[in-house]
């Protein structure tokens, strides 16, 4: 009885200590729109706080996080904490008409969640319109007090976020592109903490610095928030150990390239190792698509005892469609099974689904011009799951639908397949299909029980053209199990899945010309948006959403909304 008494006296203390760890971290996001000046022009975009990017918020595994948003822009806004799980939180997730209806012009909202169950480097943006091209920041998840990295400390943190930028206000961009059908146009340069670096005009006095010391070793976390691009990464004279990507630990991975999509991030140790002076850390583009902004962003890392006037040494950057280097850099990452927050894939699936991503078309509207559409006067590109192009509710969030039980807002029949099954990688053959060109447009959830085990390959398609498709996972992580290009084959490609050790994400870049096969556990009820990364696509389709049933206890399922969310 004794030994019971004391097992329960420690449960308890453990979880008072916790408690008495945790902080709530509050910020206020001032939304608004700023002229900013960036390759020797001033452009109006809109920032938080009149900052580019905006705020990085640091937080505890453990902490509650409160964020007073003041819309003081012209435009809808919510905001997205991108790979927050946001369990039993699930109207804070972000995403307009989803989980909620956005925040007008003129009002405010605060979002408050717990943020525990993770740790490492994850992002906030924008998720209304185009909005995210500069309304976005770091959001950093340190372990609690108490508990360590599992790797050696580092002796700085420095978030690297890589971005786009336009030379004119990229709502006005967005607008031109959904008028007239077409795709949207490649950034005019890239960014490194919202500056284009040295190989731009008018940057080299704004180029991003980080100082080291010899011999000591620096925690980079970088984050991919372009709107439209996957980014090669390099450091001249330096090698990468990659420790974690989307805030899940990685078994140390070491090498010299990373290749990031959008919404993905990855932390990186780097030792400072060098002869002391400057090495220029860069990005450009991975894309099969052409043409594309092929030039480089920059930023320095500086030795503390090299003269600040030394030439920086410039990294050798893959050229920008290396499938190979990109393919085998995603690949060789693995899960770190001893991380606190470690749990092995589903070694059994209730739901098995088959999923097709890729490009299609649809009628131009009567009040579009269509004129310099790639598909002609009469259509404009559209993009879809299963053939199914997702269409946003206005009148109600899809969340506010599930909880109150309202009909007319989504239907539960997203289909486990597509249509047609053909030769989905061959672009010759997929040509011939003109049928499967033409997307429904509809508002489908695929609903899942809770606690429900979940296998989705996928797979993408030729129709009109291939690209690598970035698709985030709102609400919960996944394993992937395994990629490849083609066609994915049932009986070949089952053999290849890694069960033991895959890398846990919430953003997977399905390959051009391949698939991927995921797996997660249905354990948060609500409405998760899933979705291509790639802004140019959330417009035109390429998105779904899961809808996890409440589960057996208060714990497990959605609570009541807050009462001063955002309505449409």
């Amino acid at each position: 009885m004794a030994r019971i008494t004391i097992f329960s006296l420690a449960i308890v203390l453990a979880f008072l200590s916790s408690f008495a760890s945790a902080a709530v971290v509050e910020h206020t996001f001032d939304v608004a729109n700023f002229a900013v000046t960036r390759l020797c022009q001033s452009t109006v975009v809109t920032l938080v706080n009149n900052s580019f990017p905006g705020p990085t918020i640091q937080v505890r595994e453990g902490d509650t996080l409160v964020v007073h948003v003041n819309n003081k822009s012209p435009y809808n806004i919510s905001i997205h904490w991108h790979g927050v799980f946001q369990l039993n939180s699930g109207w804070a997730d972000g995403p307009g008409y989803i989980t909620q209806c956005p925040i007008l012009p003129g009002n405010s909202y605060a979002y408050r969640f717990n943020v525990t169950g993770q740790e490492g480097t994850l992002w906030w943006h924008a998720h209304v319109s185009v909005l995210r091209a500069t309304v976005y920041g770091a959001l950093l998840i340190k372990p609690k007090l108490g508990r360590t990295y599992p790797f050696p400390r580092p002796h700085g943190e420095v978030p690297i976020i890589l971005g786009e930028w336009w030379k004119r206000n990229p709502v006005d961009v967005e607008t031109e592109a959904l008028r007239t059908g077409g795709a949207f146009p490649a950034a005019d340069a890239y960014t490194i903490n919202g500056r284009p670096g040295d190989m731009y005009n008018c940057s080299s006095n704004e180029t991003f610095k980080v100082t080291v010391e010899r011999g000591r070793t620096y925690l980079l976390r970088i984050i991919n928030a372009a709107l439209n691009n996957q980014l090669f990464f390099k450091l001249a004279g330096h090698r990468f150990t990659v420790v974690a990507v989307d805030a899940s630990y990685t078994k140390p991975y070491k090498t010299d390239v990373l290749v990031i999509a959008p919404g993905q991030t990855t932390d990186v140790l780097i030792t400072a190792n060098q002869a002391p002076g400057n090495y220029y850390m860069a990005a450009n583009t991975y894309s099969t698509l052409g043409p594309v902004n092929d030039t480089a962003t920059t930023a320095l890392l500086h030795y503390a005892t090299a003269p600040a006037t030394a030439a920086p040494q410039m990294p050798l950057l893959p050229n920008s469609t290396d499938t190979p280097t990109a393919h085998r850099f995603s690949t060789s990452l693995r899960g770190l099974t001893t991380s606190p927050f470690w749990s092995p894939p589903p070694a059994e699936v209730d739901e098995k689904m088959f999923v097709t991503v890729g490009v299609g078309a649809e009628a131009c509207g009567a009040d579009e011009d269509c004129s310099t559409s790639p598909l002609g006067t009469r259509f404009r590109l559209a993009a879809s799951m299963n053939n199914v192009s997702f269409q946003f509710p206005t009148a109600r969030s899809m969340l506010e639908a599930f909880h109150f039980n309202v009909n007319g807002i989504y239907t539960e029949d997203f289909p486990d397949r597509p249509p047609v099954e053909f030769n989905y990688t061959d672009g010759a053959i997929s040509a011939n299909f003109t049928a499967l060109w033409l997307p429904v447009r509809a508002t489908k959830v695929k609903k899942l029980k809770y606690n429900s085990t979940v296998e989705v390959v996928l797979q993408n398609t030729a129709i009109i053209t291939t690209e690598n498709h970035p698709i985030h996972f709102h609400g919960f992580n996944f394993h992937v199990v395994a990629q490849g290009f083609g066609n994915f084959d049932e009986g070949r490609d089952r053999r290849s899945f890694n069960l033991v050790d895959p890398q846990e994400r919430n953003t997977i870049g399905v390959p051009d010309g391949g698939w991927a096969v995921i797996r997660f556990r249905a354990i948060n009820p609500g409405v998760w948006f899933v979705h291509c990364h790639l802004e140019v696509h959330l417009p035109w389709g390429l998105a779904m959403a899961f809808a996890i049933e409440n589960g057996p206890t208060p714990s497990t399922s959605l609570p009541p909304p807050p009462s001063d969310l955002p309505r449409c």
